[in-house]
């Protein structure tokens, strides 16, 4: 009675080390599986994100954030009167193009595709091919072509109707002027457009 009791226990030490090593081997088995399918769903969400045409919150026909990184100089003159985006209210509004560093004269695209029109729009600024709109303390001021004063365009010196659907170019150059200059006072601001620093 003393030997088959012993080989009973002996047996049942044996089951029970094959059925905890079984168990261990399916917990691993289990566990192995699980994180394989987590790697491929975030491996699949990453290449998915990566290569979509354009990202959620993307401004319209943008390429891929990071896609592109070119640097603009802008200057806005209104009756001569230069407009600031250096205030930290012009910093910043969007990943895609903005202004940065303090600096109010560089403008940084930071995807293909990404408008002038839509920079004004991140600024919370109106700018239309004939009016252009900034609130300040006074309130809303809007500067619109008429009769006397006008609003003109000049990229690389060259004037154009408009610049909203323009996508800026590494080094252009982008004049908004408001008033009535003459066309050498429009050169003068030309000529600091040119002398402005651009930022990289």
């Amino acid at each position: 009675m003393g030997k088959k009791s012993r080989k009973e226990r002996e047996e049942e030490r044996e089951s029970f080390a094959t059925k905890r090593s079984r168990e261990k081997r399916k917990s691993f088995l289990m566990a192995a599986g699980i994180f394989g399918i987590i790697a491929v769903i975030v491996g699949y969400s990453v290449i998915v994100f990566l290569t979509m045409p354009s990202a959620p919150g993307a401004p319209p026909g943008a390429g891929t954030l990071g896609d592109e990184h070119e640097h603009i100089s802008l200057l806005v003159r209104i009756f001569g009167d230069r407009f600031d985006f250096s205030s930290p209210a012009y910093q910043i509004k969007s990943s895609w193009i903005h202004f940065e560093g303090a600096d109010g004269n560089t403008i940084h695209r930071h995807s293909s595709g990404v408008t002038m029109g839509y920079l004004f729009e991140t600024l919370g600024l109106t700018l239309t091919d004939e009016c252009y709109v900034f609130t300040s303390q006074q309130g809303e001021r809007d500067f619109c072509t008429d009769d006397k004063f006008s609003l003109k365009f000049y990229i690389n010196h060259q004037q154009v109707d408009s610049i909203l659907d323009y996508i800026g170019q590494e080094n252009d150059r982008i004049l908004i002027s408001y008033g009535n200059e003459t066309p050498e006072e429009i050169e003068e601001q030309l000529q600091e457009l040119d002398s402005q620093a651009i930022r990289r």
